[in-house]
């Protein structure tokens, strides 16, 4: 689908940083190239006409056009006679991304340090226990077959009283128990959109929701994120895209946001649901990461403020990624439906591991497990900036406010390059495009901080080495 964007919105992306002491014209079609390749620009968007365009920046019509010009040579618009100009990216590349697979036995053999995923291992003291419990209680239910599509009792009303005791209430009838929140995803695609409907996502994003959707043949249209020193989160944006695009579904991640680590304001909330709801579009809040903020009081979650909105979730970050467990919470006419939709495909989630999942959120003592996490985080991300600030020193990323990634931002470079050459040096890595829609976000790259601390500074060095081989990976300067 293509949008526009209006003269004043494009003239707020552009900012006043861009004219530099060479040509203005040079300058601008240099910037808008720049909000193209992060993102920041999505593809296949009308931009204002020139006579428009010079008018809100103040500068002469033949600046614009030459500008406009510039960039039709590099191939980042598109002109018809008459009809205006589109955004573009060369030759009509466009990489779709994919999603980010675990790392395989042959690089724990080859001493590859996995900086792709992600994931942490396992809570372990937590998760035996959970599973000691669970081993015990099978065998009053190996009478029974074993099938609960919706999931079973216990472990639907252990996720319900988590979500009430952090403000959401809910009962268990909300409640379906899925083999992980990319499941309950995609089972959410499934039945509330069809394919070449759009469904609406944040750029950059979790790669493997976007492949989901990409999978069930949906429109993905982005809404970019802010950069270093801005809002994460534009509200106008938002409403502007909302307005314009009217999807059907819309994918946001409010709590510690995958992979910026931010986290979404109660007002930002508010004001998102209250534009999503305008337009009858669905928003589905993926708090998967949630229990993983780096401190302060956690905002309300995204449903409080309204009853349309579907929230999915799962302990893969905070617990562990072998439980293969999640969940999705909605009204109880939309969880029928799933379920309904369900049985053609999955019969539901093993027994064992519902039992475990409701022993690991009844447990008394899960906020100081949570806790632990939250403090070996820390600990992690504190090592990782420490060691970039020796080996790295001029990358410039946002301080993540939770989560377990850095999103950073190379000035010249190319994170495809640098995923490319990464084995070399022995490194696992997630290029920038894998986060976004069209091939956007080239100049970015995802570093998780979940390597232990006695190895993050050898995984920096690993990555110092790769920047310095890699063609035009200089990176910016470091913000923090």
């Amino acid at each position: 689908m293509q949008t526009r964007i209006g003269a004043l919105a494009l003239g707020r992306l552009l900012g006043d940083g861009w004219r530099g002491s060479g040509p203005t014209y040079a300058a601008l079609a240099a910037r808008v190239r720049s909000l193209v390749l992060d993102g920041r620009l999505p593809l296949d968007v009308r931009v204002p006409s020139e006579r428009q365009l010079a008018e809100q920046l103040q500068v002469s019509r033949t600046t614009v056009t030459a500008a406009f010009d510039s960039l039709r040579e590099q191939g980042f618009l598109r002109s018809r006679q008459g009809s205006g100009s589109w955004t573009a990216v060369p030759g009509g590349v466009r990489p779709t991304g994919g999603a980010i697979a675990p790392p395989t036995p042959d690089d724990v053999a080859h001493d590859v340090i996995d900086l792709a995923a992600a994931t942490l291992p396992a809570d372990g003291v937590a998760v035996r226990a959970a599973y000691e419990a669970a081993l015990l209680e099978l065998p009053r239910h190996l009478p029974g077959v074993g099938y609960e599509a919706a999931g079973l009792p216990a472990a639907r009303r252990a996720v319900a009283d988590d979500l009430t005791r952090r403000g959401l209430p809910t009962g268990p009838e909300q409640v379906l128990v899925t083999s992980g929140a990319v499941s309950a995803w995609s089972l959410l695609l499934r039945v509330l959109a069809g394919p070449g409907d759009r469904v609406l996502v944040e750029q950059p994003t979790y790669p493997n929701a976007l492949e989901a959707a990409r999978r069930s043949g949906a429109r993905l249209l982005p809404v970019p994120l802010g950069g270093c020193g801005e809002p994460l989160w534009d509200v106008d944006a938002w409403r502007a895209t909302l307005r314009q695009g009217t999807p059907r579904l819309g994918y946001v991640i409010p709590d510690c946001q995958n992979p910026t680590g931010g986290v979404m304001d109660d007002d930002t909330r508010r004001a998102v649901v209250a534009a999503a709801e305008a337009v009858g579009t669905v928003l589905v809040s993926d708090e998967s990461l949630a229990d993983l903020r780096a401190g302060g009081t956690a905002p309300r979650p995204l449903a409080t403020f309204s009853d349309s909105v579907v929230t999915v979730g799962g302990l893969s970050k905070s617990a562990w990624a072998g439980l293969r467990l999640g969940w999705v919470r909605a009204t109880h006419d939309l969880v029928d439906r799933l379920v309904e939709a369900r049985l053609s495909w999955d019969l539901g989630t093993p027994l064992l591991e519902q039992l475990a999942l409701a022993h690991l959120l009844d447990d008394p003592a899960r906020e100081r497990h949570v806790a632990g996490r939250r403090a070996l985080v820390a600990s992690r991300r504190e090592a990782f900036e420490a060691a970039l600030r020796r080996h790295l020193p001029h990358w410039r990323y946002r301080r993540p406010q939770g989560g377990l990634s850095l999103w950073v931002e190379l000035r010249d470079g190319s994170s495809t390059a640098m995923a490319e050459r990464a084995a070399a040096h022995g490194l696992r890595l997630a290029a920038g495009p894998r986060f976004g829609v069209d091939g956007a976000l080239e100049r970015y790259l995802r570093l998780p901080f979940v390597v232990p601390v006695e190895r993050v500074d050898e995984a920096v060095r690993r990555l110092a080495a790769l920047a310095a081989d890699t063609p035009r990976a200089r990176p910016s300067r470091l913000v923090v």
